[in-house]
């Protein structure tokens, strides 16, 4: 029976996209469409989703050979599965009326309603609303794709797909919620996420935590990468397209967008070299996966404050970030939490590093949109506030997933069979090889 629900699920999304064809022309906010701004947002979303296949090169170079191709499927899914969810219902939940500040009215942008005609998103009031929408799809796509270096190499690949659909709906949609629309409960406390560093890195960091503690160790942890020209690739890919990513999200064609640009490029630089030194420092040498993974972490980093700091600043917290991070990731061996990838300690531990400290460097002389200076700049109402919504994600992002792990695994096992472990996902849950 269950072999059926499936495609059971997408005909019924079929039939609800024949009877919701979403023609008629509404008018929500009208706004005054620049082709400009237009242009580079159609350009920063391909970027966005370019990420996503860079990320698959990424982790699929890390596991092993026999585990490469379900690794890779693994975040390629997500442009397809999430994809799906989105246009039905996730921007709606993410954007749509407010509700209570953590959550949209399902019914809002329902199966893209109100896509047509000079539609804007208030924030971004001169590209079209579809555009807006397509454009933080591709943030709703990557987060889940995020989690699944935590719990490589030994997930049923059914019980993921369930798994992601519970996190999409109900972890990332009221984080970008109460983030990112006007009525959210984070916004309205003053927190600021310029492209993502609380709602995807943060979310994605924890619910990697979770899943790692939930589905523990894999019964066969030592393992050579099986490409780490894999891992360059795909560092150079999420390189390219983070810049749609943090320089898109200023919403146009302007001098936010380039101030983003360059911090975003300074940042992982910076942590890059910051943590193939801190590694010559402890008596490693430097090496490729390293540089890669520090790069990773300071573009993580940075995300949150892209269009909030200064490019000198953007330099800190690359650095910071770095260092931070491969202290964790010693700490998360010493524990002995079978984190495969470290997603942990490079996305979430990044992310709240960038969070705590676009606290400290925002500066209205980069972004009129911030009201309150960090701590930097002597005042002190921006940190505090993004010091109680990092409690307050980072327990919603872990015991949330928790909750969701459990309920996945009741629905579908979670974890493979010892045997299927052994033979290699590739081949246990794909009939596929490398």
């Amino acid at each position: 029976m269950k072999k059926y629900v499936p495609f059971g699920a997408l005909l019924i999304a079929l039939i609800i996209a024949l009877v919701s064809p979403a023609t008629e022309v509404t008018t929500m906010t009208e706004g005054t469409i620049d082709t400009g701004d237009t242009a580079w947002l159609l350009m920063s979303a391909a970027l966005v989703l370019l990420m996503t296949p860079g990320l698959a090169f990424f982790y699929g170079g890390m596991v092993s050979k026999k585990n490469v191709i379900s690794t890779m499927l693994q975040s390629f899914v997500c442009m397809g599965l999430i994809t799906i969810l989105w246009v039905v219902f996730g921007f709606s939940l993410a954007f749509g009326d407010d509700i209570g500040g953590i959550i949209g009215n399902p019914s809002t942008f329902f199966m893209m309603k109100g896509m047509l005609g000079n539609n804007v998103w208030p924030a971004m009031p001169t590209v079209p609303i579809a555009l807006f929408a397509m454009f933080q799809l591709k943030f709703a796509v990557i987060t889940p794709a995020l989690i699944t270096g935590a719990f490589a190499e030994r997930i049923r690949f059914n019980s993921y797909l369930i798994f992601i659909t519970l996190f999409m709906i109900f972890i990332y949609a009221p984080l970008a919620h109460a983030t990112w629309h006007p009525s959210g409960l984070l916004a309205g406390i003053g927190v600021l996420d310029f492209a993502g560093g609380t709602v995807v890195h943060m979310s994605a960091g924890w619910a990697a935590l979770a899943s790692a503690l939930y589905l523990k160790k894999r019964t066969d942890i030592a393992h050579a990468p099986a490409r780490i020209s894999y891992v360059i690739l795909g560092t150079g890919l999420l390189w390219f397209g983070w810049f749609g990513f943090n320089a898109g999200s200023a919403g146009g064609a302007n001098g936010l967008a380039a101030s983003a640009f360059a911090t975003t490029t300074t940042a992982s630089a910076a942590a890059a070299m910051a943590w193939i030194f801190f590694d010559i420092l402890r008596g490693k040498k430097p090496s490729a996966m390293g540089a890669c993974i520090g790069a990773v972490v300071g573009l993580v980093a940075i995300t949150p404050g892209a269009g909030y700091v200064t490019i000198p600043h953007s330099l800190v917290i690359g650095i910071v970030a770095a260092v931070v991070s491969n202290l964790v990731v010693l700490w998360r061996t010493r524990k002995g939490i079978d984190d495969t990838l470290d997603v942990f300690p490079c996305h979430g531990v990044g992310g709240m590093v960038g969070m705590l400290l676009t606290g400290v460097f925002a500066t209205s002389s980069v972004n009129s949109a911030v009201t309150t200076n960090g701590l930097f700049f002597g005042e002190t109402g921006l940190f505090s506030a993004h010091v109680i919504a990092l409690i307050a994600v980072s327990l919603f992002a872990f015991l949330g997933s928790l909750l969701l792990l459990k309920i996945t695994d009741m629905i579908s096992t979670l974890r493979v069979s010892d045997d299927a472990e052994f033979v290699g996902l590739d081949r246990s849950q794909h009939d596929e090889e490398l």
